[in-house]
């Protein structure tokens, strides 16, 4: 996986980030979610690294990534977003287009939201807004993503739950949430669950979730109530088999936050990098390209 790009492990603002560069172009940050490391982008990298300078991190505390104690302001997708400018930055990448998948699309916006005009075009992947979610969230999307709700209660509770078997756990999510089991690669599969055997790595998503269900909430609140949007184009790529549509349309939530919105669906799980990891990679060419 990622044969001819460069690792390499770079601090910043505390974060001690592993990482993955590669490709020829126009700067593009991808970042994974939960509960992946950077390999969820391994089918899709080497087509947009044909076309561009790929930024390919392991997020905060999860991967091989370490660093930041286990809060939720250290976790916000606000410090998480400075976090990232910061690392492009001092790539030499001011300006990047950036595609985030899941707990990655999080701080993607709120990164939009936080840091105008560094964005060049923005690529949520299977997310609507954190906010939208809570708000909308009834008994049955309660039960569908029970672990919003797990997750975020009081330390010690999720981290003994969890910790008790980790890699079981992230195994039992992905088999919840994928669309199309078999077109994983089980050594991806493998490398997440084993991730999650540390007990730093179960600690950052818990606290991850943790600002989710405070600050992060209550950022999208404020900027939602002072009618700030994101000032890039957006493209939104969903799984039709994950993120329903139960009476509203994502691309009427996305629309509440971005004046220029458009929107691919694919026919598959939540992992769509790699579920459907050719149209998935040809929607981001062309988005990032200025096709679309």
């Amino acid at each position: 996986m990622f044969e001819g790009f460069e690792t390499r492990r770079i601090t910043v603002r505390g974060a001690e980030l592993n990482l993955r560069v590669g490709g020829d172009g126009p700067p593009v940050l991808l970042l994974h979610g939960f509960p992946q490391t950077h390999l969820a982008w391994h089918r899709v990298a080497p087509v947009l690294a044909e076309r561009f300078t790929l930024v390919v991190p392991d997020l905060p505390g999860y991967g091989a990534s370490r660093g930041l104690a286990p809060t939720p302001e250290a976790y916000s997708k606000r410090n998480l977003a400075a976090v990232m400018v910061e690392l492009m930055d001092g790539l030499g990448h001011r300006q990047f287009a950036l595609a985030g998948h899941d707990r990655g699309g999080r701080i993607g916006y709120r990164l939009a939201l936080d840091h105008p005009g560094v964005l060049t075009r923005f690529a949520p992947v299977d997310i609507l807004p954190t906010l939208e979610v809570w708000e909308a969230m009834d008994w049955q999307a309660a039960l569908g993503g029970y672990h919003w709700l797990l997750l975020a209660q009081p330390a010690p509770l999720p981290e003994t739950l969890v910790g008790a078997d980790g890699p079981g756990y992230v195994r039992h999510l992905v088999d919840r949430w994928a669309g199309h089991r078999d077109r994983l690669d089980p050594a991806a599969v493998d490398a997440y669950a084993a991730a999650y055997a540390d007990p730093e790595v179960v600690a950052a998503a818990c606290a991850d979730y943790r600002a989710g269900a405070t600050l992060d909430a209550d950022f999208d609140r404020a900027d939602r109530t002072a009618g700030r949007r994101i000032d890039c184009p957006v493209l939104l790529v969903w799984a039709r088999r994950y993120l329903k549509e139960r009476g509203r349309r994502h691309l009427d939530v996305w629309r509440r936050w971005a004046e220029d919105v458009r929107e691919v669906s694919l026919d598959c799980g939540h992992f769509v990098a790699e579920e459907a990891a050719e149209d998935c990679a040809a929607a981001l060419l062309g988005f990032f390209s200025g096709d679309q």
